[in-house]
């Protein structure tokens, strides 16, 4: 009896992609699932890349790790943690059936993200099928292998819209040797001017938000270093400030748990708090803002756009599950190329009239 390799799987992935494009059959490509809230309702036939995965090579002396799309996340962070390292952007879960392919796919990174590099900052490489059904293979192992443009990373944040990712090559970081988060009472207009003057100097900061009416850091680094930046910034230890960023980076917060409409703002981490009634939590150190508000869509966006950045429904509202705002023509050109060139015939992961 002939086994089923993983070629296997990959080659089948590429000829029902193929078969849909000659049809023009919209595909919806599904994972774990734990992200489809945020990535929008998408019409046409599943295409299941789960069975596609388990990890490819893993360097842990030349910090690389290579997996299939369909390797659930916590497999990777557990063979990660046997060698005391991480994916040094702390994705989000969002729940057990998290993929790598996934992950990717919606670009999301965690508190550690403006002191270590955003997810698509860690990729080096991409096997993808286009959508006309060939295999295309973009970068590779190493942080320096292309001249021009890195299309690799073009994948972190598409959305799957672009192609359906098969392989992924990381860069990987080693775990801290120690962390500690710190708390201190203050408003928010003291907390982002306090983390931006923290930002600009020599500290080992790996994380900083505000809720409530308190500014928590995490610090990463060795003993010594912590120790001194302790001795600098003050404040009152937290006993389990690891469960604390957890649950920050999974949603899990009292903050996240109501059905209210949940607003990511990505706005200059200098902005002072914005003129939006509702409830607010300030992360990666002012400069991506979670709103629980009931204004309106038009009234949150200016407010953001105002400020030199702009807003994106994230969850909450069932009716409009992911909304962004409408890029700048000029962009919104580049964007329909890209597209084009990817996936000419428009069949992957689009997303419904509905």
């Amino acid at each position: 009896m002939r086994v089923t390799t993983d070629t296997d799987i990959s080659q089948a992935l590429a000829e029902t992609v193929k078969t849909a494009a000659q049809k023009r059959t919209p595909l919806v490509i599904c994972g774990g699932g734990t992200k489809r809230f945020h990535t929008g309702d998408y019409r046409g036939d599943a295409l299941d890349v789960t069975g596609h995965r388990g990890i490819v090579s893993y360097d842990s002396t030349e910090l690389v790790i290579t997996a299939r799309a369909g390797t659930p996340l916590a497999e990777i962070e557990a063979t990660l943690t046997e060698k005391n390292q991480m994916l040094g952007f702390e994705p989000p879960a969002f729940g057990t059936g998290a993929t790598l392919g996934g992950t990717i796919a919606c670009g999301l990174s965690g508190p550690r993200r403006p002191y270590a590099g955003a997810a698509r900052d860690f990729v080096l490489g991409t096997k993808i099928i286009n959508g006309q059904g060939n295999m295309l293979k973009f970068g590779g192992e190493v942080m320096k292998n292309v001249a021009g443009y890195d299309v690799s990373r073009l994948m972190a944040g598409a959305r799957g819209a672009l192609g359906v990712l098969l392989e992924v090559s990381l860069k990987v970081l080693p775990k801290p040797a120690q962390e500690i988060t710190l708390s201190f009472e203050m408003p928010a207009d003291s907390a982002i001017t306090t983390m931006c003057a923290w930002g600009g100097q020599s500290l080992p900061l790996s994380a900083a938000a505000h809720l409530g009416d308190t500014l928590y850091v995490r610090l990463s680094g060795v003993e010594s270093s912590l120790r001194a930046a302790r001795a600098k910034l003050g404040g009152e230890r937290m006993d389990k400030g690891d469960a604390f960023w957890r649950e920050m980076r999974e949603h899990q917060r009292g903050f996240f748990q109501d059905e209210t409409p949940l607003w990511r703002l990505s706005v200059p981490p200098a902005t002072s708090p914005l003129p939006l009634e509702g409830h607010w939590l300030i992360d990666w150190g002012g400069a991506q803002r979670w709103l629980k508000s009931s204004a309106s869509s038009g009234e949150i966006r200016d407010a953001a756009q105002s400020a030199g950045g702009y807003a994106a429904l994230f969850r909450g509202d069932t009716t409009n599950p992911v909304s962004l705002s409408a890029p700048d023509p000029a962009l919104a050109r580049i964007q329909k190329s890209i597209k084009q060139a990817f996936d000419p015939l428009g069949i992957l992961n689009v997303i419904s009239d509905n």
